[in-house]
Formats: C-alpha cells, structure tokens, sequence
C-alpha cells in the first residue's frame, strides 16, 4: 500500500511517535544518574588542590604532605643544594626531561626547567615534587642535614636503590624518569596552592 503526501495522520502514526518519545525520555532519565556517577566525589574532589604553608620549612628540609592519595614533597633548598643542581650537566642525567607540566614534553632537565615559575619569576629555593619513585611507586626517603640519603643529597629509594639528586632528577639505579613536578601556584611567599 503506498502513502500519499496528502494523507491525513492515523492513530496508529500518533501512537508510534509518542511510543518513540517516551522512548527517549525514559533512556535519557536512565543516562543521566549513570553518567553523574561517574563524577568525582566531594572528597575526592577536596583532594585535588591543597594550599601549604611553607613558612615553618626551615633551609634543607623536606616536608611530605598527601596531594591526590600521593606523597607531595616540598622541599627548602639551601644555596649550596642549588648550586649542586646547577652545576649539573643535562647530557649526565639518565632522563634528560624535565617533567614539568609547564613547559614543552621534551624541556631539557635542567635545574631552573624543575622549578614553577610564579608572576614570571622562578623561587629557586623552592622544590615541589610528586614524591612517587618512577620505577614502582615507592615512596624515596629525602635527605636531611642529620641523615643523607644516597650520594647526590636529594631522595633515596631503599627499596630498589633509585637515588634522585636536589632538583628530583634521577642520577643512579632503575627509575627511569625523574620525579614529576606538579602544577602549582605561589599565592603569597609563603603560601602555594598545589593542584
């Protein structure tokens, strides 16, 4: 039987668009909690940024805080861990990168391409790490004026023997990158917001 343009709408045409319509409605109200679920819940949602104080950090220490159920290094470097980092050549390093998520993927590794940058002006004193070893996901022991861990002064991993340098770059042992440097922003001198 064939249809012709001017034929009038049946009920049976009524009943198969409004079938189709609440068709539609039904597995758009079904999508719509399956696809909320999938959103981050509020705590993890409270992790995803932390602010630290880095007032109370003294010269050479390292402070370890949880940033996203990770270790976050932060670390207050002295003049002398500075110049170590800088006299160290890129073509040294076992991974030449800098794993900075501000700069290009393939940004040499060089002390001042370690730091975050704040109002165009780098804090040289200031190294915030993601404190996770690159080999398995331990968590490195950080050196102190009390006890140095390894030989290059920064991080040790005792678990496999990785031994990171004072700007977090991997120097001996089977990590194969250096520690990662997060994003974050300075919101004073004394005040970053990681995340």
């Amino acid at each position: 039987m064939a249809y012709s343009q001017t034929a009038e709408p049946t009920r049976r045409d009524f009943l198969f668009i409004a079938t189709a319509a609440a068709g539609a409605v039904g597995a758009g109200a079904a999508v719509i909690p399956l696809i909320d679920q999938m959103n981050p819940a509020a705590d993890v949602l409270a992790l995803a940024s932390i602010e630290v104080d880095l007032a109370p950090i003294q010269p050479g220490q390292s402070v370890t805080f949880t940033w996203r159920s990770h270790p976050l290094f932060v670390r207050r470097r002295t003049p002398e861990e500075i110049a170590a980092a800088r006299a160290i050549k890129v073509d040294e390093l076992l991974d030449p990168f800098a794993r900075n998520p501000t700069l290009p993927e393939n940004a040499p590794a060089t002390d001042e391409n370690r730091l975050h940058p704040s109002s165009g002006m780098a804090k040289p004193e200031w190294l915030v790490l993601v404190g996770v070893c690159t080999h398995l996901g331990c968590t490195p022991e950080a050196s102190t004026a009390q006890s140095v861990q390894g030989e290059y002064g920064g991080w040790l991993c005792h678990c496999h023997g990785s031994q990171y340098d004072t700007a977090g770059r991997v120097r001996v042992g089977p990590a194969p990158r250096n520690l990662d440097v997060p994003t974050y922003v300075f919101l004073s001198d004394t005040r970053i917001r990681v995340g």
